[in-house]
């Protein structure tokens, strides 16, 4: 059908025959995009009398957000922490990324030595993605503040305090906060309570982990503006009915109004039992879990915290694209197929296996 330009001269693409993720819901309609971005139809048809340039068959496959992955550490051969070739190295994941429909990242250091930190940090720069790869969001820094009870793998000897409680102790550490978007800290450190502040106020995202706190002082850092809690069940207390600890912030009454609490699992059937992610979902399902994978990639994520929780296959997909964005505070535009947000996203049958990845509205992988 011939295309009217008398607005745009960028061409339309029309997906047909998908069932789009949209409102929560499954539905049956058609995507159309232009410039990168998802179009309204009605605007296109009306306003502008326009019509598709190009038709996708979608085969009555799932077209949902693409995946945003909060957190990973590197992958295929590559330690983000190790501070070799940074930039060929986040290269490489990136590309490798999008054959499990992650469009978009956050390449997350572990607790290092300041020198790693001045190093990698400035090679780790905010991109969009392409056909070279996901886009980087910003980096994760996990660590070096935490607890050296619950620091897991990290190194005990490059654990830090704050020691002025202030930017002061994270900028000595990092050397800058540039191109990062979260910082993982342990909130029961003396002083974290100013740092939990002015990074929010840097427009950081704080999340807790890592930790030995009690409930009392996950629900002060999430009053400073915390709002995330790294790997849900691992390398904090255990939940005990007298101090619940971090894990407690899922039912707690003491939080701010209309404060959203995100939480991180790893959800590969390793690291947190089935039973504990059945527990937390459904302590707190009204939307706010976010996935993590360890070595497993983050749509066998998806697929197990699907089938471990019991949820839809709308929540399940959602965890791993609307509530990453919302957590990072870019839903305007990505982790959603709203009219206007950023066409990134993922071809899935309905076993939820990733057949192909499109940014910014072009193919970027297929099975």
């Amino acid at each position: 059908m011939p295309s009217n330009k008398s607005v745009s001269e960028e061409p339309i693409t029309q997906f047909v025959n998908c069932r789009i993720l949209k409102d929560h819901q499954l539905q049956r309609e058609d995507l159309w995009v232009r410039e990168g971005k998802i179009l309204n139809p009605e605007k296109l048809f009306f306003d502008e009398e326009g019509y598709a340039d190009h038709q996708v068959d979608c085969e009555s496959k799932i077209l949902a957000p693409g995946f945003i992955d909060v957190q990973i550490n590197g992958g295929y051969g590559v330690d983000f922490s190790q501070g070799c070739d940074v930039r060929g190295g986040v290269a490489l994941v990136s590309k490798r990324l999008l054959e499990h429909g992650v469009t978009s990242f956050c390449p997350t250091l572990v607790t290092s030595p300041p020198h790693i930190y001045h190093k990698v940090l400035p090679e780790m720069e905010v991109h969009d993605g392409g056909a070279e790869g996901a886009g980087v969001l910003g980096v994760h820094l996990e660590g070096p503040f935490i607890s050296r009870e619950k620091r897991g793998a990290h190194p005990e000897h490059c654990l830090r305090s704050f020691q002025q409680g202030s930017l002061t102790d994270l900028l000595e550490v990092y050397g800058s906060l540039d191109n990062v978007s979260i910082v993982t800290l342990a909130p029961e450190l003396p002083g974290s309570p100013t740092v939990i502040q002015e990074l929010v106020k840097m427009g950081v995202t704080v999340s807790l982990g890592h930790s030995v706190a009690d409930l009392s002082q996950a629900e002060q850092a999430v009053q400073q503006g915390a709002t995330f809690i790294t790997h849900l069940f691992n390398a904090m207390l255990p939940f005990h009915h007298r101090d619940p600890g971090i894990v407690g912030l899922l039912t707690s009454d003491q939080l701010p109004p209309n404060c959203t609490v995100f939480y991180g699992m790893i959800a590969d059937g390793i690291h947190t039992n089935p039973a504990a992610l059945r527990i937390a979902h459904r302590a707190h399902p009204s939307g706010t879990n976010t996935l993590c994978g360890s070595i497993a990639t983050m749509d066998m994520c998806v697929r197990h915290f699907r089938k471990a929780s019991g949820c839809s296959v709308e929540a399940a997909l959602e965890a791993a694209s609307l509530h990453p964005a919302q957590l990072l505070g870019i839903s305007q535009h990505k982790g959603t197929l709203d009219y206007g947000s950023d066409a990134d996203f993922v071809l899935l049958d309905d076993s939820l296996h990733v057949k192909a990845t499109y940014i910014g509205g072009e193919e970027v992988w297929r099975k």
